[in-house]
């Protein structure tokens, strides 16, 4: 334990007859760190083996897949409803002089960038709450102002991590997972079916799209110049929004490993130093204070012990009495 080490050396508490308190210091984070691992890390809970809420790598799995889901259903509400019209309204926002059939980047991006914002305050939420949960696991009443503080920052840290991992998103679509082209390639095969109403007055407006299901396309008709190009950055987007949340999950999941590791491998024990042997000494006055009861048994010993003291004078000076009298 590196740092317990450097912390008793460099305030000097190892000096003759201190190392009761490197003991002590050893004792506690041991203690502490262990307990932490066999609930944050292995799923070991053999000590409450009926209390779910102590099952945390039971309870982080469903917080995650909750969240997935979350973000999942809040893809799918506009899937249907105005097909195509916001990208059309994009694509003339975005129009200007250059080559004919070609989408600008610009109007992916924007679609890009809105789709984010919308999908933006569950995975904070989610982090937070998580946080909030590990907390009410691993605060031990020895612990609990070195284990809140450590929680605090990690909780910013991870909150800021994934609102960066939002913004970057929102800055260039990219991903190597070949899965995009493949998603991109079944659902471009519904713009022969769009096609063809689009171009037969006579057919059903209502078509069913692979993807997603029955929409109405009626409305399209009035935009002819325009509803191929919003059709091809519909299927784009749709494709590369799967892989979006796909990146979005997995780094909050990877993240949230490594940093529960962190907070028992290391984080929480040079925590615990620093709030015991902190500038103001709260933490070892704390550590050190004795509990009501024992202060109870002490002066009760005292007391005997004082009684036992005036005891043995009494006798003797009986037996001294006793020893002259006998001469």
């Amino acid at each position: 334990m590196p740092s317990i080490c450097f912390a008793v050396e460099h305030f000097g508490v190892c000096c003759k007859g201190g190392w009761w308190f490197w003991d002590l210091l050893v004792e506690e984070s041991v203690a502490v760190g262990g307990v932490q691992r066999k609930v944050l890390l292995r799923d070991k809970f053999e000590e409450h083996p009926d209390d779910k809420h102590m099952h945390c790598t039971a309870q982080l799995a469903e917080m995650l897949n909750q969240c997935a889901q979350e973000l999942q259903k809040s893809s799918e509400n506009n899937y249907t409803h105005n097909f195509l019209m916001e990208e059309i309204k994009v694509l003339e926002q975005t129009r200007g002089i250059g080559l004919p059939n070609f989408l600008p980047r610009t109007a992916f991006l924007m679609l890009l960038q809105k789709k984010v914002n919308e999908i933006s305050a569950p995975p904070v939420q989610f982090l937070s709450d998580v946080w909030d949960y590990i907390e009410t696991v691993v605060v031990a009443s020895s612990t609990r102002r070195a284990a809140q503080n450590i929680i605090a920052k990690r909780k910013e840290i991870s909150v800021d991590r994934v609102v960066e991992i939002i913004e970057m998103e929102k800055i260039t679509a990219y991903t190597c997972d070949p899965e995009y082209m493949t998603l991109r390639g079944k659902l471009m095969a519904n713009n022969n079916v769009f096609l063809d109403v689009m171009n037969n007055n006579w057919k059903s407006t209502q078509i069913t799209f692979d993807g997603f299901g029955e929409v109405e396309v009626g409305h399209l008709r009035l935009f002819p110049n325009i509803r191929d190009h919003a059709f091809d950055i519909k299927m784009r987007i749709t494709a590369y929004w799967k892989i979006v949340l796909k990146k979005l999950v997995d780094c909050m999941a990877l993240h949230l490993q490594f940093s529960v590791k962190s907070l028992v491998n290391g984080d929480m024990e040079m925590e615990i130093v620093n709030e015991l042997m902190g500038p103001h000494g709260g933490g070892l006055e704390q550590l050190l204070e004795v509990a009501p009861s024992i202060v109870i048994k002490r002066e009760r010993l005292n007391k005997s012990l004082k009684l036992l003291k005036d005891s043995k004078e009494v006798v003797a000076k009986v037996m001294d009495r006793t020893a002259i009298n006998a001469d």
